[in-house]
């Protein structure tokens, strides 16, 4: 039997309501980010923000509590990125994504000329880091004396990828500093990093998370060639294919919502990883609004969604005690949709800068 297509609006739909944006739901923060296996976390603000546009009721205590609590980590990990995972999720699948961290670190090695010997940099550097919290200027200050005349950016990130490290939070604010501190995975959660390859879980979650999926897809946001392992899995996943005839995986209990199904505005952060975990974007985000959401620098700008696909992207601006979210809309809007993102706008503005006497949104 031939395979079901699905259309754009189906995948949209199907896509949005894995990532909990067709309607916010009841869950604990630790629940809600294995849900979306992990949080892209470049900035210390996005999670919360990624958190307060998918769950009812949130406050900014509640991520911090799991993160107090070392329930919620904030390490390196999916593409060689910042992310926030839950602890049991990073000990599960540290060791299953350490390729991609080993090649990115060997690609710029190359590419800066680096050329030095990794076991004794790794050595020293989980000694230096094991004695205290450490920042990246200590780390980088240690690995220039121990190897002069090496590129410091290459040792560090080699440190950075290669071991088990997490930042080490602070209180108040969005949990972590602008210039961290970072100790040992296994001293910080007091757990050993699991040895084991728990690549078919990971796969199986991702589909959960995203699907349904190709395999471009799923390797564009692990970073590991799935071909292999996809076929493994055939037998125990459905398939459909989308209107240009890809491939596409999915769970076979998960159900594929109407297409048609209205989906509020939202506000997503920097980064976030709807935008960031598929190879055909188009399901989220039309090709001609990609150059102003995909910016240089791998910047990843914070956007909107209106019926579920990105329309514009937003910012905060702060001016003594009045701080203004500014929407830029790619297209026109309705005046129903703006009357929506005012209203939804307002409310993130006030959690965002919960400190300002006065708030506003704008249009750009």
């Amino acid at each position: 039997m031939a395979d079901r297509v699905l259309t754009l609006r189906e995948l949209n739909r199907a896509t949005l309501q894995r990532q909990m944006l067709l309607e916010r739901q009841t869950l604990t923060v630790p629940a809600a980010i294995e849900r979306l296996v992990g949080l892209q976390a470049q900035l210390p603000s996005a999670p919360y923000v990624g958190l307060w546009t998918r769950l009812r009721n949130f406050s900014r205590a509640d991520l911090a509590r799991s993160i107090d609590d070392r329930v919620v980590i904030k390490a390196t990990l999916m593409r060689a990125t910042l992310h926030v995972f839950t602890a049991e999720d990073y000990v599960r699948f540290r060791t299953t994504l350490q390729p991609v961290m080993a090649g990115a670190a060997t690609a710029i090695a190359k590419r800066r000329g680096g050329d030095f010997d990794v076991d004794k940099l790794l050595k020293a550097a989980r000694r230096f880091i094991g004695e205290k919290s450490r920042t990246f200027a200590e780390i980088s200050r240690m690995v220039t004396q121990l190897t002069p005349g090496q590129d410091v950016g290459a040792m560090r990130y080699t440190v950075r990828t290669h071991l088990s490290l997490v930042q080490v939070p602070i209180a108040g604010g969005w949990s972590y500093s602008n210039k961290p501190e970072f100790t040992l995975a296994e001293s910080w959660i007091v757990q050993p990093i699991s040895s084991k390859d728990n690549l078919r879980d990971l796969v199986l979650r991702y589909l959960a998370a995203f699907g349904p999926a190709s395999v471009t897809d799923m390797q564009t946001w692990m970073g590991l060639k799935l071909k292999e392992t996809s076929e493994k899995l055939r037998r125990e996943l459905r398939t459909y294919r989308d209107e240009g005839r890809r491939e596409l995986f999915d769970l076979p209990d998960k159900s594929l919502p109407d297409g048609e199904l209205p989906a509020s505005v939202r506000f997503l952060p920097e980064y976030d990883n709807l935008l960031l975990s598929h190879s055909n974007r188009t399901r989220v985000i039309a090709d001609g609004y990609r150059s102003r959401v995909y910016l240089p620098g791998l910047r990843v700008a914070a956007t909107i969604l209106v019926d579920g696909f990105v329309r514009g992207s937003w910012k905060i601006e702060r001016s003594r005690n009045v701080a203004t979210l500014v929407v830029e809309p790619f297209e026109s809007l309705t005046r129903r949709d703006r009357a929506d993102l005012t209203e939804e706008g307002e409310k993130l503005v006030r959690f965002v800068e919960a400190d300002s006497r006065s708030f506003e949104v704008r249009f750009g």
